[in-house]
């Protein structure tokens, strides 16, 4: 299986995506929901559907961008925002993305990734943050197989693989996912070190 732009456009061709909740997880609803500083650079990578974009839009956030290799999901996501966001949503690969951000949404991407790029990942999550940015959202907590994706993990793999680059400020079983997710999801913040 190579999980490449064509693999994804085919799922989503097919309709074939059982992670989306078709809503916003109220993980990160209510962590929207504390954010004072609505101007903050925010991007959510591999964000599918992103219902988060579309609840983050409507709370007033001014500065966010989504971004997915796979056409589908980004035209699917245009025809339910309003055209003036549309600037904000790339059909775009996250690894060669060249911009700066203060906060980074992880939603179900990384999961997504074969996991022989989750150092990569760790790598373009440091270099697209600017200084005390952070990257927060859900990881799942089940055991790594090579079934997938979704591809699982545990934390303490997440603490070895990111804290060489970030500091580890939250990293806990989230208490309010959603029913089919609950005990599998782990709720996240990650600070970018300055000198790691």
């Amino acid at each position: 299986m190579i999980l490449n732009k064509e693999y994804w456009e085919n799922r989503y061709h097919k309709n074939d995506f059982p992670w989306d909740a078709g809503d916003i997880t109220t993980p990160l609803k209510e962590y929207f929901d504390q954010i004072k500083n609505k101007n903050i650079r925010i991007l959510i990578p591999g964000c599918g559907n992103s219902y988060e974009f579309e609840y983050l839009i409507s709370q007033g956030f001014t500065n966010v961008t989504v971004l997915d290799y796979a056409e589908n999901p980004v035209e699917n996501l245009k025809k339910r925002i309003p055209e003036s966001y549309h600037k904000n949503i790339l059909h775009a690969d996250f690894f060669t993305h060249e911009r700066q951000y203060d906060l980074i949404i992880e939603q179900t991407f990384f999961c997504a990734l074969s996991p022989d790029l989750r150092k990569d990942y760790v790598q373009k999550m440091y270099q697209l943050l600017s200084e005390k940015g952070k990257i927060a959202g859900l990881l799942f907590q089940f055991p790594l197989t090579e079934a997938g994706p979704p591809f699982g993990g545990s934390k303490e793999e997440y603490i070895h693989l990111f804290s060489g680059l970030f500091e580890i400020k939250t990293l806990e079983t989230a208490h309010n996912s959603i029913k089919p997710r609950q005990e599998n999801e782990l709720f996240f913040i990650f600070t970018k070190k300055t000198t790691p």
